[in-house]
């Protein structure tokens, strides 16, 4: 049960922790480390692959995984850039939505609420832009995943690596 646990974090945390307050449009890596996160090397190979085969099903890539840390890269459009703080972001992942938002002085907070089949609970993300190609934040969640009974925080870091997206899917598209 914890493995599927792990493997539903997966994802739903990439999802909660990134803005584009005043992200620089394009290319950008989103890093994501947690305790549970950490945990992902004790879930067997064979599960791992089974729940990456039915993810990409629902046309969802998992993000690389590496000492504790999940990585991802998402395209940002010039028009997700342009908002202040993107809904449209949390929304489309683990059946979460956004109850309250909040601007900082070069950031974001965010509450969410997720009632999805496999993800119900809260959480908070808060975000802040060290420049227009550099974020850093965290983001809390209290509640169940998969059935079982959740409370993890997330770091997050995010940096711009270019203007080019051909290989990636906005993350509107998600």
């Amino acid at each position: 049960m914890q493995k599927n646990l792990i493997l539903s974090l997966l994802l739903l945390l990439p999802s909660i922790c990134f803005a584009e307050l005043t992200a620089r449009p394009g290319l950008w890596e989103i890093t994501t480390s947690s305790v549970l996160l950490s945990m992902v090397p004790e879930v067997p190979p064979e599960k791992l692959q089974k729940f990456t085969k039915l993810a990409k099903q629902y046309g969802v890539t998992l993000p690389k995984l590496q000492n504790g840390a999940a990585t991802s890269r998402i395209c940002v459009t010039p028009e997700m850039a342009e908002q202040k703080v993107p809904d449209y972001f949390h929304q489309r992942q683990a059946g979460c939505s956004v109850i309250k938002t909040g601007e900082t002085e070069n950031g974001y907070k965010v509450d969410l609420v997720c009632s999805g089949p496999q993800v119900q609970g809260n959480g908070k993300a808060e975000g802040t832009f060290i420049d227009s190609e550099t974020f850093s934040g965290h983001t809390e969640f209290e509640g169940a995943i998969a059935g079982t009974p959740i409370r993890d925080r997330a770091d997050t870091s995010g940096r711009w690596i270019g203007e080019n997206c051909k290989t990636v899917r906005s993350a509107k598209d998600l």
